[in-house]
């Protein structure tokens, strides 16, 4: 068992690592870019990478405060749904309208990786396995869809 410390000092020594491996790798555009806060430029919507005790996630939330908004832009993801599968090679879970670990309602898309802990330096090459070519994917999915969603910003 780790103390909040050590386990703080594990996740930021992770996305160090995970940043580090990725960050050769140019965005879709040919820019240099941040891996492990990607900015998506719509606020409200992100795409997130999450690693646990037990699991990791990568997602596409969307958090707006208005639950029509957020339905809209589901709505607008499922327009785009065979290009995004096209992208990522995969299909995903879709949740319109759960909740948060702090109760607040969104939206995911994602895909979970279970049996893999952020706190075993043993599976980190398995955690990076499965977040760089899905965010990778995200990435050139979202280089030609972001246009899509002009219209509700």
């Amino acid at each position: 068992m780790y103390s909040k410390e050590q386990a703080s000092q594990l996740r930021q020594q992770f996305w160090i690592t995970f940043g580090q491996y990725v960050s050769p790798h140019p965005s879709a555009e040919g820019l240099k870019i941040n891996w492990v806060n990607y900015k998506t430029g719509i606020k409200h919507l992100y795409f997130k990478m999450q690693a646990e005790n037990r699991s990791a996630s990568i997602a596409i939330e969307i958090a707006h405060p208005d639950a029509g908004v957020q339905e809209l832009y589901f709505e607008q993801f499922k327009e785009l749904k065979i290009i995004l599968a096209g992208a990522l090679q995969e299909d995903w879970e879709w949740d319109l309208h759960t909740t948060d670990e702090y109760g607040k309602t969104m939206s995911r898309i994602y895909k979970q990786l279970d049996d893999a802990s952020i706190f075993n330096r043993n599976d980190w090459p398995a955690l990076i396995s499965f977040f760089k070519p899905r965010i990778i994917a995200l990435d050139e999915f979202w280089s030609d869809a972001k246009y899509s969603f002009d219209a509700l910003k």
